[in-house]
């Protein structure tokens, strides 16, 4: 069962994406200009996203993936054009709707469904890939550890995912992020050390038979990220 901190973090989460942030959203994912600084975040997710999609097979057909915190759909299309049967998870129900609206057409025949849910819901069903771009950021280690332990209970392959480093800079800004009144922020990003990471994923008994595989830092202006691979043996 989830633990009382991962349910207190997703409420927060939830609340955020879907109520105070997603216009800022909205446009962050979209074509629409912005200013310099969001401009260094979508920059930076387009190349975090580039590399997620790096991780996976060319050609997917025939199986199925699951897109764990899937925001506006964006990887999501793209795994399904790969030919995956792709279902994409989010808290949001505004950010739901939205990746909804903007779904190709082509790929309105059932191959990528988009949900409103927790991305831990057994009743998704087993995958062969699980994707969780940027959604694993603002929990604490521990609660990482037991969130990638539910989704490689429900994976064949592989889990493809995205921390947030421990650096200076990062801390800092944690550390800032504190000052502003609570109903002013954002759930605040967690840095993580890897090393300590790796150590509690090596521990965790329901990933015995699970690697820790590829790693890489995204660094693009206000946007730090690192994607790291869980591979079955």
């Amino acid at each position: 069962m989830p633990t009382a901190a991962y349910l207190d973090r997703r409420s927060e989460i939830e609340t955020y994406f879907d109520r105070t942030a997603a216009d800022a959203w909205r446009k962050l994912t979209s074509d629409a200009p912005v200013g310099r600084i969001r401009a260094t975040v979508r920059a930076g997710r387009d190349r975090m996203r580039a590399t997620l999609l790096q991780r996976l097979p060319a050609d997917l057909s025939g199986r199925r993936v699951l897109d764990a915190g899937c925001g506006t759909g964006a990887l999501a299309v793209e795994v399904a054009r790969r030919g995956a049967q792709v279902v994409a998870v989010d808290l949001s129900p505004t950010l739901i709707a939205l990746a909804r609206d903007r779904m190709p057409a082509d790929l309105a025949d059932g191959r990528l469904s988009f949900v409103a849910g927790d991305m831990l819901d057994p009743d998704f069903g087993r995958f062969d890939h699980v994707v969780a771009m940027d959604s694993l950021i603002h929990y604490r280690t521990p609660d990482i550890v037991a969130i990638l332990s539910r989704l490689a209970a429900r994976a064949n392959r592989s889990v493809v995912y995205t921390v947030a480093p421990r650096t200076p800079a990062l801390t800092a800004m944690h550390a800032v992020g504190r000052l502003f009144p609570r109903g002013n922020r954002a759930p605040s990003i967690v840095p993580v050390t890897e090393n300590r990471l790796h150590r509690l994923i090596r521990k965790a008994p329901d990933l015995n038979g699970w690697n820790v595989g590829y790693s890489e830092r995204i660094d693009s202006g206000f946007y730090l990220s690192q994607v790291q691979e869980l591979i079955r043996s």
